[in-house]
């Protein structure tokens, strides 16, 4: 990294320090497990994954990336080079490394990685006919809840899912409290969103009768094209409430970041879609204080 880009996000990163830190820290608390989920590719899930687990940091929350994903794009996104994953989640999935030996720091303050490699591909024909198939990331979850004073004690575990409803997309929403779904302003939205809305209802009966949708965040809208305001119309009539307020436009600089290996906060803090991240941030804290009252 040159000495003018380093500056560059040692600026950006201070100044999101300076204008969203907690002014108190809370007592410690086991870690909230956000599943960030939808079969579709191309819907913002991953991009959603990084610059929500920054925006939370950035505002004081230690956060964790769970990427879930064989691509491994929320690692790439973060600037962690295939070379310098030492051990990824593969490893942990199989039971081969604990999950906090795979965690690696980020350039995000209080925001860390746990990395994927394309190994995980491979993980269902490993073990597909294990009986506790569905519960390997609930049990290398289980760890964090157990707060100490040495350790890094997250106070929120985003889980980056593959675009699909395989192995790996179940074993998250076996292991989270709730789900949150990015969605695509396209025409096919809510086709989508109806399969995996199936789905949550085939994981609450069978393995994990408290998963709930968090939210439903739309994205990349896009205020010229007709269609983008009927997409939002429309998903708002069928989940109501669950959608949250913030959409998160189409956004050049946002496209941009994760090629420089970084989040679009670090990228270019001043631009819409940092803006619209920052705002996503403050209203899942705000509904995670909801949920956790009801």
């Amino acid at each position: 990294m040159s000495d003018a880009s380093s500056s560059a996000q040692e600026s950006a990163l201070a100044e999101l320090a300076r204008l969203y830190s907690k002014t108190e820290a809370g007592p410690p608390r086991p870690p909230r497990m956000l599943a960030i989920a939808n079969q579709k590719g191309g819907v913002g899930k991953t991009t959603t994954a990084i610059n929500l687990g920054t925006a939370l940091a950035a505002i004081g929350e230690d956060v964790l990336i769970v990427d879930l994903d064989p691509q491994g794009n929320a690692s790439t996104g973060l600037g962690l080079d295939r070379r310098e994953r030492r051990h990824s989640t593969y490893e942990v999935m199989i039971g081969e490394v604990a999950l906090r030996d795979a965690i690696v720091a980020t350039v995000v303050p209080r925001l860390h990685l746990a990395p994927s490699t394309l190994d995980l591909a491979g993980l269902e024909l490993e073990v597909g006919s294990a009986p506790d198939r569905s519960y390997r990331l609930r049990q290398a979850l289980a760890p964090l809840a157990e707060l100490t004073p040495e350790a890094t004690n997250f106070s929120y575990v985003l889980i980056d899912c593959p675009p699909s409803l395989n192995l790996l997309t179940v074993n998250a929403m076996a292991a989270a409290h709730a789900i949150l779904v990015p969605l695509q302003c396209e025409f096919f939205a809510l086709e989508g969103l109806s399969q995996l809305l199936k789905t949550v209802e085939t994981v609450r009966a069978q393995l994990n009768p408290d998963l709930a949708i968090h939210g439903v965040v739309l994205t990349m809208y896009d205020s010229r094209n007709n269609l983008s305001g009927q997409v939002v119309a429309d998903v708002r009539q069928f989940m109501g409430p669950k959608v949250y307020d913030t959409i998160i436009p189409r956004n050049v600089r946002v496209s941009e970041a994760p090629s420089y290996g970084k989040p679009v906060l670090v990228y270019d803090l001043k631009c819409s879609g940092s803006e619209a991240y920052l705002r996503l941030a403050t209203e899942v804290i705000q509904r995670e204080k909801e949920l956790c009252a009801s």
